[in-house]
């Protein structure tokens, strides 16, 4: 073994101890889809962009924030989950047009910043998922309740005169930036198809 790569493996085995009580580590970056299943479940809210109903910015973008959840802590199943109510105005816009994108990046975990990654960053991980939020029934719904109330508790709490409701978002695709070179789309069936950790 070279003197050149011996310091390079030393560097690496330092890097590595260092980060062992980072609570995030990302799969690697040539791995879109898993990377993607891994954002969405890290995140805990997400931007979500609707085409606005309401003057001034009627026909236009509107983004708003949102909490999510695809599953309880350590269960994801990749699908973002909503708890909505018709009072909110981006509500009002999907009653009119069901379509939507949704961000989410790993600048709300402590990961960019341990690793000293501006949010903007490509290495700070984020994705853009597009397709439709859909209100969803039945087993379903319960699912939905218990992944967002686990990671929500405050949402029991929220006024019951709001007609809140849960929602499912229906993806059809999947925009993925962790690392230099563009975004990487990954198809719905690959993003699914993944596991956000790795097999053992």
């Amino acid at each position: 073994m070279s003197a050149l790569l011996r310091a390079s493996c030393a560097l690496l085995l330092l890097w590595l101890s260092r980060c062992c009580g980072c609570r995030v580590r990302i799969p690697p970056h040539d791995q879109a889809a898993r990377v993607a299943r891994f954002v969405a479940h890290q995140c805990d809210w997400a931007s979500m962009a609707t085409v606005s109903t309401h003057a001034p910015a009627l026909g236009r973008p509107f983004s708003n924030v949102f909490s999510f959840s695809d599953g309880p802590q350590g269960s994801g199943t990749g699908v973002p989950y909503l708890y909505l109510t018709p009072m909110e105005l981006s509500v009002q816009d999907l009653q009119v047009d069901s379509q939507a994108s949704l961000s989410m990046s790993l600048a709300q975990t402590d990961y960019c910043r341990q690793q000293g990654f501006d949010p903007q960053s490509p290495l700070c991980a984020h994705i853009i998922l597009t397709g439709s939020v859909l209100q969803v029934t039945g087993l379903e719904a319960e699912f939905a309740q218990k992944s967002l109330f686990s990671r929500h508790p405050e949402m029991e709490a929220w006024p019951p005169d709001h007609g809140w409701f849960f929602c499912k978002f229906n993806i059809t695709q999947v925009w993925v930036l962790d690392y230099f070179g563009g975004v990487k789309l990954v198809s719905p069936e690959e993003y699914f198809q993944a596991s956000p950790h790795p097999k053992h």
